[in-house]
């Protein structure tokens, strides 16, 4: 059993998956037409043995707390274990205040009664998979006060826009932090995966509250790289950053091969989600599916390739679908074209008969629209 807290932490405003955010927070979009987002981080503290695991959400709450329940579906012990959904309780006068200290610091009584030495803190939007087990061991190895997961790309360029680079020293010890703004190709890119010790955790977020009212856990880190020893934990497999419509975008289609998906999808680390009994999708006489991922409960009458299908969406004789991703209970009406469109939860496509997007900007069709 990992003896660890497990914080899932929300994220700042360099995540913006427009369209999708404005209906549920990041962690609760849909991903590969199954799975939330949240399921993969979630998975990996259960996974590790954490058996006290406190999510933290910014705002629209309703769809993340309906997603998560009781925590059941992630195997969670139901006798010694708890999964706890904390949000910010206090009047936000600005959006610039609503951040991670701030919401620590309203629930900082129920971090400190988990009886448990470690804290690991990590967001939902980063995707891959990890034992933390392996990650404390060389935290108590390394003697440091901080571990902090990072990921060596030559792709900076194009993908991790906005996150947190860290400069590393001969030793893993890391010297400095700074945003990613595209400039360098190389780059190790903080997966703002951290461990340390309860007891100092606390300690930063309160020195991070009496530092500023605007500072996140991530910027007390950062000035306090002289006074700790904080260690970088280099990760080598694939990771998927979904901090914008076009890595969300990129990522589902991506996840389509097996050579992709055998990196996240392992028989001894299971992605728990919450699951929905529906009938197997149907696929009509004149369908034609090449490439793609259905979910359960769709009704295919037209051509589907290369797309991700969440549940129940039904796609109507003569329409062509290629390149989308199309979330639960859509419909696609008869002659529709689409190419690269992404189409929000029950939207219906039907009187416009052409949307063609490109892979850096898909078209978004909004939750529940109509065109």
């Amino acid at each position: 059993m990992c003896e660890a807290l497990g914080i899932i932490n929300f994220e700042d405003a360099s995540v913006d998956i427009a369209g999708l955010m404005d209906y549920r927070p990041a962690s609760a979009i849909s991903f590969l037409g199954r799975y939330r987002l949240i399921d993969f981080m979630l998975s990996n503290m259960t996974n590790s043995g954490m058996s006290q695991i406190e999510v933290f959400i910014k705002d629209k709450p309703r769809s993340l707390i309906e997603h998560l329940g009781n925590g059941r579906q992630y195997n969670i012990n139901s006798k010694r274990g708890r999964l706890s959904i904390l949000y910010g309780e206090e009047r936000i006068m600005s959006e610039v205040y609503n951040h991670d200290v701030a919401n620590f610091m309203d629930n900082i009584q129920y971090i400190e009664e988990v009886n448990k030495p470690y804290v690991v803190v990590a967001p939902s939007y980063m995707i891959y998979q990890i034992d933390f087990n392996e990650v404390l061991k060389a935290h108590a190895e390394k003697n440091a006060d901080v571990t902090v997961v990072y990921k060596a790309t030559d792709n900076a360029k194009e993908e991790f826009i906005g996150c947190d680079t860290v400069s590393v020293d001969k030793d893993k010890r890391i010297v400095g932090f700074e945003k990613n703004r595209g400039k360098y190709k190389v780059r190790n890119v903080s997966l703002e995966a951290y461990v340390m010790t309860k007891k100092l955790f606390l300690d930063l977020v309160r020195k991070a509250a009496n530092t500023s009212s605007l500072y996140w856990f991530k910027d007390i880190l950062a000035d306090s790289c002289e006074d700790l020893r904080i260690v970088g934990y280099p990760y080598k497999g694939k990771v998927y950053c979904i901090n914008s419509l076009r890595s969300y975008f990129k990522a589902n289609l991506d996840l389509r091969s097996y050579s992709n998906a055998k990196e996240l999808f392992k028989e001894d680390w299971p992605i728990h989600t919450r699951t929905n009994d529906s009938a197997p999708s149907q696929y009509m006489p004149g369908a034609r599916i090449r490439g793609c991922l259905i979910s359960n409960g769709c009704h295919i009458e037209g051509e589907v390739e290369n797309c991700v299908i969440g549940r129940n969406v039904i796609v109507k004789k003569g329409a062509v679908v290629k390149n989308c991703v199309i979330l639960p209970g859509a419909y696609i009406g008869e002659g529709a074209k689409l190419d690269r469109v992404i189409v929000d939860k029950a939207a219906i496509v039907n009187h416009v008969k052409k949307l063609i997007g490109t892979d850096d900007s898909p078209i978004y069709v909004k939750r529940r629209d109509r065109i």
